[in-house]
């Protein structure tokens, strides 16, 4: 018998396609509710202004459909360049410096390709997406899990675990703020301790950029590269699909070091080719354009947190500092995080995916609430929904 990759045994699944099966299956569709879809992370949020019409304007492009420039358009380049040095203070070469991809888990792929040998560990917080988790498999690492705690209802990262988690084998941090799928942030502090231990340990930082301005209750935007010596050791990857919620789009890239980045340049040439050439013109245009819908953005996904806090008092929620979702503790009331997940969406209507595979035993506590992609609306009908619910007995008979 053919062997499986062994590349692939710690791959798990999201879990998300499931309860998503589950939720438009025919059994749902005659419930009393229509499902609340929170399982995944989309967004019924307006896209930039600029995003549709630049689109079409650049179909006829001959450049539109090019295999060339196999490492993306050099104006979309500029206009990463661009972006990233406003929030960073550093320039990257858009020549040298930067590669488009399609879409930033592509970039993460590459940078991990591009930095990580086969045995190395990659620290990544407890719980992480499960998207970064088993690409660190498929490279070959070993994900190093770091625990976030929730502590008077928010997220705190361990430092002490941060810093007792770096060892001989140790590559790189790969990291983000908010962070998928906690919703916590990484504060001054934080960021202090990360970039000494990457400057005295002469590690590599790869920063995941693409939520870093969703934060809520008028937190900061703290930037890694402004901290000295982290130019020369960190890969930044952002995409257009959080911020600017063009999801379908798939334009991400990788900035860096000249040769790191060059060694993820052909990484993606020899994976992907090349980025989406149908998506070049619109991606300038928005990143060069105003930035205020971010703004707008944030607010209203502030608006449907608090919504969904104030609709559930006294749920073991963890409250989150940024980002398009929030965990529930559903261990804290009993519940494995399957079972509360499936007891959601047969009595309740509400789809929502639990936490196992999405890092370790601090993830597969909780259960994940997406609340980008339901409007206000109908996320106020969740007290309702829940009200009768064997999950809601268990959290009367904690407090």
């Amino acid at each position: 018998m053919i062997q499986r990759a062994r590349r692939l045994e710690p791959i798990r699944g999201f879990g998300i396609d499931q309860v998503a099966a589950a939720a438009d299956g025919p059994a749902r569709a005659s419930g009393d509710w229509p499902v609340l879809r929170m399982e995944n992370l989309d967004t019924d949020l307006p896209l930039p202004p600029e995003a549709l019409p630049e689109t079409v304007a650049g179909l006829d492009e001959p450049r539109a459909n090019s295999w060339l420039p196999f490492t993306g358009d050099l104006d979309l380049r500029a206009a990463v360049s661009d972006f990233t040095a406003e929030r960073s203070g550093h320039r990257y070469d858009p020549e040298a410096e930067i590669v488009l991809t399609a879409g930033g888990m592509e970039g993460l792929l590459n940078s991990l390709l591009a930095t990580v040998n086969e045995g190395d560990e990659v620290i990544v917080t407890d719980p992480t997406y499960a998207g970064i988790v088993n690409r660190i498999h498929l490279v070959g690492g070993v994900p190093k899990l770091v625990p976030f705690l929730a502590e008077e209802g928010e997220w705190r990262l361990d430092q002490d675990a941060l810093g007792e988690a770096v060892g001989d084998r140790t590559r790189a941090l790969l990291l983000m703020s908010p962070s998928m799928p906690s919703g916590g942030t990484l504060t001054e502090d934080d960021w202090t301790l990360v970039c000494d231990l990457c400057r005295d340990r002469d590690l590599f930082l790869i920063y995941d950029a693409a939520m870093e301005r969703l934060l809520f209750d008028g937190r900061p935007l703290v930037h890694p590269l402004r901290f000295d010596g982290m130019a020369e050791r960190t890969v930044v990857v952002g995409s257009l699909s959080k911020e600017h919620r063009m999801i379908g789009w798939r334009v991400g890239w990788v900035a860096g070091p000249r040769r790191t980045v060059e060694d993820a340049g052909w990484v993606h040439v020899y994976n992907t080719t090349m980025p989406v050439g149908l998506s070049r013109r619109a991606g300038a245009a928005v990143l060069r354009g105003d930035q205020g819908h971010v703004e707008e953005c944030v607010a209203e996904l502030e608006r449907r947190r608090d919504v969904m806090l104030e609709g559930l008092p006294g749920w073991p929620f963890v409250r989150p500092g940024g980002g398009w979702s929030m965990l529930l503790d559903v261990a804290s009331l009993g519940y494995s995080a399957a079972d509360a997940s499936r007891e959601l969406l047969e009595k309740a209507s509400i789809a929502a995916t639990g936490m196992v595979g999405w890092g370790g035993p601090v993830a597969e506590r909780y259960v994940r609430f997406v609340f980008s992609a339901e409007p206000v609306e109908r996320l106020q009908t969740i007290r309702e929904r829940v009200a009768e619910t064997p999950l809601a007995a268990a959290v009367e008979s904690r407090a």
